[in-house]
């Protein structure tokens, strides 16, 4: 099993994300092959609360034009954790 830090990419913080997060809905991004068992226990393992659900996105990656070249951006996972009632992630508050 992957270590839980090379799991989780990193936090996803916008307006959206920041209006679930009071519902105990957390986003981040996760490595692409990573399975929802995984990223659970990943963020049990991290940030010490329990998780309740687990929901992904594929997220495409958009064609870009500079000039005459094109290129892609690269395609990457979200993953929405949605806590145990009264269970916080002390990162996401207060952003």
């Amino acid at each position: 099993m992957a270590h839980p830090r090379d799991i989780i990419i990193g936090p996803i913080i916008t307006e959206k994300s920041n209006a679930l997060s009071a519902e105990g809905k957390y986003v981040f991004k996760v490595k692409r092959d990573a399975n929802k068992i995984e990223i659970a226990r990943a963020v049990e393992k991290i940030f010490d609360v329990r998780v309740v659900a687990v929901n992904t996105i594929n997220v495409p990656g958009k064609l870009k034009r500079q000039g005459r070249s094109e290129g892609m951006t690269p395609a990457w996972k979200k993953a929405i954790v949605t806590l145990q009632d009264g269970e916080t992630i002390p990162l996401f508050e207060g952003v």
